[in-house]
């Protein structure tokens, strides 16, 4: 199973689309989670998920905003749309019926009855 940081960058590239490339995709991760994500994590990740066939990547266009670099552009392969997929159904399932209350540093889960 992928671990939750490569669950963030595959969801991101399945929201970004054709416009998953590095910076996006961190920009993403960020606000979505409120995290940093730093070019070296997201970069060795990213080289980790291709070895394991959970993406491609290619490069684009070279552009002039990006002082004539290409963009390592990312696609998700079939594998790692149910790499993710996956990913995301264990943790809902593990989920079920727990709702977490309380402050930061006096965190309570409460098992919901089935009726809730």
């Amino acid at each position: 199973m992928i671990g939750e940081f490569e669950y963030f960058v595959l969801a991101s590239c399945q929201h970004l689309g054709e416009a998953a490339y590095g910076a996006s995709i961190a920009s993403h991760i960020e606000s979505a989670t409120g995290r940093r994500c730093s070019s070296g994590a997201l970069y060795l990740t990213l080289d980790r998920l291709e070895s394991k066939g959970l993406i491609k990547t290619h490069l684009g266009e070279a552009t002039k905003e990006r002082g004539g670099r290409a963009k390592r552009i990312v696609e998700l392969t079939g594998e790692g749309i149910a790499a993710a997929r996956e990913f995301h159904q264990a943790v809902t399932q593990i989920s079920k019926r727990i709702r977490w209350e309380g402050k930061a540093n006096a965190i309570t889960a409460l098992v919901l009855d089935a009726t809730s």
